[in-house]
């Protein structure tokens, strides 16, 4: 009985996974629609399965009560940064959305908490091995045998986003997924051929998504990886090292910046970054409009009946974010939501290059690659702190679990 509770709760665990990685029931769900299209569809399923993993991941937190309380203490600032988003229905230009999405970000938080109480690092990569495995092979079915909804067509040429409604999706899932089969064929010895294999699909996938700005944050996050590495080294080899290299990235920097065309032509992207960077004024100084505490979590961007009608006029489209997390967290909470987010972000890396240094294993590498991974994907996407997000969820895992 005890081996079949446990079989039970792993598959809980693959599927709540599956299912916070936004894959296969929106696209579904939506008939395949493309990014310029408005369909509305019945959310109702998905919004049932949500409040059935809510459910039972709370049981599963009160029944090891000792253990949860135990990780509780362990991340004031994490803890400080999720109880802000609740507040700000207080100051919220829409209150409903804030009470709305501040529930379903304490909730998913929470599934964070039980994954890292839960399982070891180690436990928590082969999981996620699982979910992505899924994902993989059910992102080459649908686009090869359901081209309607595995593949893109709304954006002058056919791309693949598998069974995510976006492109840029499945691209930013790929990258993830990348990094925890390479971990996972670097340290495993025992069909680490599987592994390998999940590595060399998920970079296709990736390719074939043709997002550029995930396949330049998997390479910077492959180097860094074993930069990591050199942390272990003893401190006379270390030291040294370490220098050179911040020199080599400084002159790198420096070129970069002045050759900003030969960036953005290796990803196939322009210098606006797709209309980013002239979105981006136009956030800021609506930022500045309230900069303390921002206009509640999810009370901004609500079309032209919300304060995003100004941005939507003036830009002359209609973005629904940022493209920016950085930029989307101070809308929602402001300076002193960005402040509080960066005091525990820059603990818990802290934290992670002292669990690298006292470790041997791949394994331990990992919460440093996932939060350099976030520190990367928010310069352009807007998922930092977005409720039932397995980014985010990941983010309270490993940052608890650097803390134990």
């Amino acid at each position: 009985m005890r081996k079949i509770l446990l079989f039970a709760e792993q598959g809980f665990t693959i599927l709540s996974l599956l299912m916070y990685s936004g894959a296969i029931f929106v696209v579904v769900l939506s008939g395949g629609a493309g990014q310029s299209d408005i369909v509305e569809y019945d959310s109702s399923l998905i919004r049932i399965i949500y409040s059935l993993i809510y459910a039972v991941t709370l049981v599963l937190l009160v029944l090891r009560w000792k253990n949860t309380l135990y990780f509780l203490s362990k991340d004031f600032w994490l803890y400080s940064l999720l109880l802000l988003t609740a507040v700000s229905i207080i100051w919220s230009f829409e209150p409903s959305t804030t009470l709305k999405n501040s529930f379903a970000l304490i909730n998913s938080s929470l599934f964070g908490l039980y994954f890292a109480s839960r399982y070891t690092l180690k436990q928590q990569l082969h999981l996620l091995a699982w979910n992505f495995g899924i994902i993989v092979i059910l992102s080459f079915v649908f686009a090869i045998a359901l081209p309607k909804y595995g593949i893109q067509n709304d954006l002058g040429s056919p791309k693949w986003r598998g069974v995510f409604t976006h492109k840029n999706g499945l691209g930013a899932k790929m990258v993830t997924s990348s990094m925890i089969f390479f971990i996972l064929g670097y340290q495993t010895q025992r069909r680490s051929w599987l592994f390998w294999c999940g590595f060399s699909l998920s970079i296709l996938l990736l390719l074939l998504s043709a997002s550029g700005s995930s396949l330049l944050n998997l390479l910077i996050i492959i180097l860094a990886f074993f930069a990591f590495q050199i942390w272990r080294w003893p401190y006379q080899f270390m030291v040294p090292t370490l220098i050179m290299m911040a020199a080599i990235s400084q002159s790198l920097y420096f070129w970069l910046s002045n050759n900003p065309d030969v960036l953005f032509s290796s990803i196939g992207k322009d210098a606006t970054l797709t209309g980013r960077t002239e979105l981006w004024p136009l956030v800021i100084d609506m930022i500045w409009k309230h900069p303390w505490v921002g206009y509640g979590y999810g009370g901004f961007w609500q079309g032209w009946n919300g304060e995003s009608a100004y941005i939507w006029l003036v830009a002359g489209w209609t973005p629904n974010h940022p493209h920016n997390g950085y930029l989307a967290l101070g809308l929602d909470l402001g300076l002193l939501g960005l402040g509080v987010f960066f005091v525990g972000f820059w603990r818990s890396y802290l934290k992670g290059f002292a669990w690298v240094r006292s470790s041997k294993t791949a394994f331990d590498i990992w919460p440093l690659i996932h939060m350099t991974f976030i520190a990367l994907s928010s310069l352009t996407e807007s998922n930092l702190l977005e409720s039932n997000s397995l980014t985010w969820i990941l983010y309270v895992a490993v940052s608890l679990s650097v803390k134990m």
